[in-house]
């Protein structure tokens, strides 16, 4: 292996490297020790802990983190543990009638060593849940946090120094510095969320060493109304997960394309339930997060600042307030297409809107950008969601709801392109973490052999009817 002895991190990735085959030989039994360890860490020993964690870096509604930071976490473990002793067993393939005397299969080996590099908008659970599936297949981990959540990723380093030595799994905390030292290491995978920008940067870092990667990524995520729908559902639904955690959420509507009849009607009743969910005076409500940092509030505002200087509309808000770090709800129309609401992946409370009149307009205006991590489709017509679907691209799709396609473990999670590569959740996880080793194995002497050299008239007669016939 190439020399990294000046790598501050070889030593630990050394550590792991020499020990993941004996972690890779764990039994069922074992693996599912650890992910019960990990449960009752999350569900009874540190719950209070992450929630007071949460609240400090993202003031994150206590319902919102248990909900997220908890349940999902659970859900996953749980679906994990069900289903493990499947997932590992021998799958058994078809053998073709050439081949008679073989039978073959596939076994999921673990990949080796991993990094698992994490976000900040959901930090507790998108470092656990890809955690989980790494154990289940039998991998070592190395997990980066991101320093912006701070507290969240202080608390991390502490259970899973509880919980594992660091020759199996080990959690480092650091800046930027840190994350480019640990991607110059020879992985077998990188499991990345975040932006477009870092996801960039992973993968060619990854490339260097053939690493595989699943890279989480974003997009600008768009919501379709049609005229035939339930639009009291529509505006209660897109309103809850555009500002849950703050519109801090990879699949959060990023605009929301409504057909131009029923735009007030629309208007009206978003206005109506961001009331019933937050109060008139959004800043007082204990429902109600925070940007994560001054950096990513100062980039809101000068979208805001940037739309107002062009003539933009504000329906809905748009108050803010630097020194909370609180930017309330806002809807915004009449924008540029260049303006950088209609551009750039928003990640915050803010919610742009565009009109249409025909279905086609909004292919027209879709075909040419990036695939998203999330579409959503709101109709109670058939023919007009299959239009939509059938004329799009999109990592996951939801129809009449938002975002509940996360919390389904049998859906595999993910986007395409710019946003994403792979597939994450239940079995899809440990796929991921996992390499699908062919295996055959003959136990008869079979026609091949009839093929073997010196060729002779007779051989190429019996090649030429495999081609025909097999």
């Amino acid at each position: 292996m190439k020399d990294y002895k000046d790598n501050p991190y070889f030593e630990l990735f050394s550590a792991q490297k020499n020990n993941q085959y004996k972690i890779a030989q764990s039994t069922i039994k074992e693996r599912k020790r650890k992910l019960n360890a990990l449960q009752h860490a999350i569900e009874v020993t540190y719950r209070e802990q992450i929630k007071k964690a949460l609240y400090k870096d993202l003031k994150r509604p206590i319902v919102e983190s248990d909900l997220v930071a908890v349940y999902l976490i659970i859900k996953e473990i749980k679906h994990a543990k069900s289903n493990l002793h499947r997932w590992l067993k021998k799958q058994k393939v078809k053998t073709d009638i050439v081949l008679l005397g073989t039978k073959s299969w596939v076994k999921y080996e673990p990949k080796g060593v991993c990094l698992i590099m994490s976000p900040w908008n959901y930090p507790i659970n998108l470092t656990f849940s890809p955690l989980v599936a790494a154990i289940s297949a039998g991998n070592t981990v190395i997990i980066k946090p991101s320093e912006i959540s701070s507290h969240c990723s202080e608390l991390m380093a502490t259970i899973v120094k509880d919980l594992f030595n660091e020759d199996e799994v080990v959690l480092v905390q650091g800046d930027v510095e840190t994350a480019q030292n640990l991607l110059k290491l020879p992985f077998n995978h990188i499991f990345f969320t975040g932006s477009i920008p870092v996801g960039k940067i992973v993968m060619k870092a990854a490339a260097k060493h053939l690493t595989s990667v699943t890279l989480e990524l974003g997009g600008k995520s768009p919501v379709i109304i049609d005229k035939n729908v339930d639009i009291k559902l529509a505006a209660k639904t897109v309103a809850w997960l555009k500002h849950f955690n703050c519109g801090q959420t990879c699949i959060a509507p990023d605009y929301v394309f409504v057909q131009e009849k029923i735009l007030n009607s629309f208007i009206t009743h978003y206005k109506q339930y961001l009331n019933e969910f937050y109060g008139f005076d959004t800043s007082k409500s204990n429902s109600y997060g925070r940007i994560i940092s001054s950096k990513n509030f100062n980039r809101l505002k000068s979208y805001l600042d940037e739309a107002k200087t062009h003539g933009a509309e504000f329906i809905i808000g748009g108050e803010n307030n630097e020194e909370d770090l609180f930017i309330g709800p806002a809807v915004i129309s009449n924008l540029k297409q260049e303006s950088l609401l209609m551009s750039e992946e928003i990640f915050g409370p803010i919610l742009p809107i565009k009109t249409y009149d025909n279905k086609e307009e909004i292919i027209d205006y879709l075909k040419d950008k990036d695939k998203p991590l999330a579409l959503y489709v709101y109709s109670k017509s058939k023919s007009f969601t299959n239009y939509i679907i059938d004329n799009t691209r999109a990592g996951t799709t939801c129809i009449n709801a938002n975002g509940i396609q996360f919390s389904n473990h049998h859906l595999p999670f993910g986007g395409s392109n710019s946003s994403g590569i792979g597939k994450a959740h239940g079995f899809y996880s440990f796929k991921a973490f996992s390499n699908e080793r062919a295996v055959l194995k003959r136990y008869a002497s079979g026609p091949v052999t009839l093929l073997f050299p010196p060729y002779t008239s007779l051989k190429e007669k019996i090649a030429r009817l495999t081609v025909k016939w097999f």
